[in-house]
């Protein structure tokens, strides 16, 4: 079977008053319809990974890669007006703190209607059919009561699952999750993981996890990538990666405090024993 997406010698560069600086050096991955984690510091250039698929990096920012393909079609030549009907439709990306993504004066029913029939031509019953299926599958109680609220009445949590219905409900072939439960608590951040877990078994499609909290990805991804300063310096299988032997990865995981800690402080990273391999 064809990868979903693939990515050879993947590079995002910004202009500086010290010269260009490259945010992704020479990034490279296949994707097929599996669930693929990227993890590491603030500023590794994960998210800028997720924006480079979707050609969402804008001037003066430049990417450049020798191969950028999804299911056959090269991303790179792709003009903006062509990129609309694969950008939400075939690849979604639910971004960082998605709730305040959301348009203040739309209801919530208007907003994931608006991003089906971005794509679609529907009769307006089969519409909002679709939209109180959507949040019934994000295990949203009352839908119809919800679909008639504002983004400022609901919670964090719930917008989370309102954001994430907008991205699944014109059935994408990939999403893209950049820290999707980032503010949200424990509870609710599990809740909101197993509901795109279940989506994307259920759906068969391919997720691109982005996070900085290894627990959580090895916990829900197949594969792991480990960016560090725009490049990857470890793949492993998920179930794999706390026997990772790059030394970022070993200082990463040294670095997660335990329940049953006993160390008086947390280990910093010794950038010193892999800076200069």
């Amino acid at each position: 079977m064809n990868p979903l997406l693939e990515i050879e010698n993947l590079r995002v560069t910004f202009p500086t008053p010290r010269g260009d600086l490259e945010v992704v050096r020479g990034l490279s991955f296949t994707l097929g319809r599996e669930r693929l984690g990227i993890v590491g510091e603030s500023g590794s250039g994960k998210s800028m990974t997720g924006r480079s698929i979707l050609k969402l990096v804008r001037a003066p920012g430049r990417v450049t890669a020798d191969k950028l393909t999804f299911d056959g079609i090269d991303l790179l030549t792709r003009s903006e007006r062509q990129m609309r009907p694969i950008r939400g439709a075939r690849i979604s990306m639910v971004m960082q703190d998605p709730k305040f993504s959301l348009n203040p004066v739309m209801t919530i029913g208007e907003q994931i209607a608006e991003a089906l029939l971005t794509h679609q031509r529907l009769p307006r019953r089969e519409v909002n059919n679709r939209v109180l299926t959507m949040l019934e599958s994000v295990r949203i109680a009352d839908p119809e009561r919800v679909a008639k609220l504002y983004p400022h009445e609901v919670s964090g949590g719930m917008g989370q699952r309102v954001m994430i219905a907008m991205m699944l409900i014109p059935e994408p072939d990939l999403l893209i999750a950049d820290e999707p439960t980032s503010a949200l608590d424990v509870s609710v951040q599990a809740q909101v993981l197993d509901i795109i877990d279940e989506l994307v078994k259920r759906k068969g499609m391919g997720l691109i996890f982005i996070s900085h909290d290894l627990n959580l990805v090895s916990s829900y991804c197949d594969r792991i990538l480990v960016m560090n300063t725009g490049e990857v310096v470890e793949e492993c299988k998920a179930g794999e990666l706390m026997n990772a032997k790059h030394p970022y990865t070993r200082g990463l995981i040294a670095s997660i405090p335990r329940l049953d800690e006993t160390r008086t402080e947390l280990p910093v990273l010794d950038r010193s024993a892999w800076a200069k391999k």
